[in-house]
């Protein structure tokens, strides 16, 4: 992304002409002079203005954070059901799903605006005659002024030198020599910069994007996005740069599009990486401190601060491709400014601890800000809880493959429902309902709306999905659900489902 703002050059303003010297005895006497016309006018410099390039046709609510070329696409008009044990799960209404009305999808980089304002207009030449003579005396008068008043001022300034009712303290130290005590935003971010990276993904056609990512252990694992590195998946090009301006090639490790994560490694990783510490992302609380470190649109090592706005928020997001399934994620919700090129980056909390990895945005409903373009940073960012994505991460290291936990049964993605209702038939006409699945086993049928998971209410399909995927494959929870105008409750063991085909 070009950060730079281009625009016609400011020539320097005409000097003075300099003040004739005559000869007195050769002065002839000057008439009186005759009324000047006023000087050309200067053209005012316009404030720089840059307006933000428009979205992409069709841009959704969310957009994610990252710097992709291709990002900013429209939400897909579908997403997976609840997947089967062992099996992909069939969808409603086929693949991709529908979206519920607030879903976020993947937002693009930034580019660079038109040039600052007008150039500057030279002022008209001045008539020739009489006004010379006016114009020298008045210089040389202005000339005499200013002698005489740097005369009062160096005479002024010289009696106050040995002044003493001076009040003015000087510091002991310069600021960069200060020590910032632990928890403070400057102290975190000097701890937590050197293990971040700027990543630059370049797929196999010449296309690509910037995103960030962390440190995740010595051996080279660079925690970040599924969607800042799955254009180079297949026969594409990573890099990865610290903060100190060291470079290093990268390959994909593991990828896992249902979570949006995705596992990098260096390829000749110095001996002296530093892992960031992983928090407790359970432990969390609405109103707790945060710091995001990212690449906002390119611009690398960027830190911003804010809050968590909110727990468990339930996001849905997507590249919008034919091709692509939704992510589902109970996200961690912070004010902290992202911006696109932040995606896969750290949320950390006051203490530097990792407790999100920075993923969605949402952007105004007219696709931008001001209704200009380009999607950006309103206070709504969303993380993905580092519980889940440690959980990923060390799968993605072990198999190289993701395993998402499952109940067996497809579900409606559409909003307003007041629940996640089991739909009537799955993909392609299979059973909504895996025989012998988990959801079987709990007693489930097509038609049933399920309202909550363990104690988190459930009011749509994505919600009951992101909040599945906080679980492990084999975990137990209780599922209440409502059967002709009854609320019931039953058990269901979550079976699992690997990969994301």
């Amino acid at each position: 992304m070009s950060t730079e703002n281009e625009g016609t050059a400011v020539p320097p303003a005409p000097s003075a002409p300099p003040v004739p010297v005559e000869s007195p005895a050769a002065s002839a006497p000057a008439k009186a002079p005759e009324p000047s016309a006023p000087a050309g006018d200067t053209a005012a410099q316009e404030a720089p203005t840059t307006p933000i390039p428009a979205a992409p046709t069709g841009a959704p609510p969310y957009a994610s954070a990252d710097g992709q070329g291709t990002d900013g696409h429209a939400q897909p008009q579908g997403a997976p059901e609840v997947p089967p044990g062992g099996a992909t799960s069939p969808p409603a209404a086929g693949w991709p799903p529908p979206p519920p009305p607030a879903m976020p999808s993947y937002a693009d980089g930034g580019g660079s605006g038109p040039g600052w304002g007008t150039s500057y207009q030279q002022p008209a030449p001045k008539p020739a005659g009489r006004r010379g003579g006016l114009l020298a005396a008045v210089l040389v008068a202005a000339l005499v002024a200013g002698g005489v008043g740097g005369g009062i001022g160096y005479t002024l300034a010289d009696r106050n030198e040995g002044s003493t009712g001076s009040t003015t303290v000087s510091a002991s130290q310069s600021g960069g020599d200060l020590k910032r005590d632990p928890g403070t935003v400057a102290a975190v971010a000097a701890k937590a910069l050197p293990s971040t990276v700027t990543i630059e993904a370049e797929s196999s056609n010449g296309e690509g994007g910037t995103g960030t990512g962390f440190v995740f252990d010595k051996q080279g694992h660079i925690v970040t996005n599924n969607h800042v590195v799955a254009g180079a998946v297949d026969g594409g090009k990573l890099t990865a740069t610290f903060p100190s301006g060291k470079k290093y090639d990268a390959e994909v490790v593991g990828h896992a599009q249902g979570y949006d994560v995705a596992v990098i490694k260096l390829r000749s990783a110095p001996s002296d990486l530093k892992p960031l510490t992983l928090g407790d992302s359970d432990r969390v609380a609405v109103g707790d401190s945060t710091i995001a470190i990212g690449a906002p649109f390119g611009l690398s090592n960027t830190v911003t601060t804010g809050i968590i706005s909110a727990k468990n928020r339930p996001v849905a997001s997507s590249d919008g491709s034919s091709s692509s399934k939704a992510s589902y994620m109970s996200a961690l919700q912070t004010d902290a400014s992202i911006n696109p090129g932040n995606s896969g980056g750290p949320l950390l909390d006051a203490q530097g601890n990792v407790i999100g990895i920075n993923s969605a945005i949402q952007s105004s409903s007219n696709g931008g800000l001001g209704g200009t373009g380009q999607s950006g940073s309103i206070g709504l960012g969303f993380a993905i809880p580092i519980n889940q994505a440690e959980n990923v991460a060390q799968q993605l290291i072990r198999t190289g493959k993701p395993v998402y936990p499952v109940i067996g049964a497809s579900v409606s993605l559409q909003d307003g429902t007041g629940g996640a209702t089991i739909t009537d038939q799955g993909e392609g006409g299979a059973n909504s309902v895996t025989p012998g699945g988990p959801a079987a086993k709990a007693g489930l049928k097509p038609g049933d709306v399920i309202t909550k998971l363990d104690d988190h209410p459930i009011d749509s399909g994505p919600t009951l999905i992101g909040q599945i995927w906080t679980h492990q494959p084999g975990d137990k929870v209780t599922l209440t659900y409502q059967r002709d105008g009854k609320t019931r409750t039953t058990e269901v063991t979550l079976g699992q489902r690997e990969g994301d085909s």
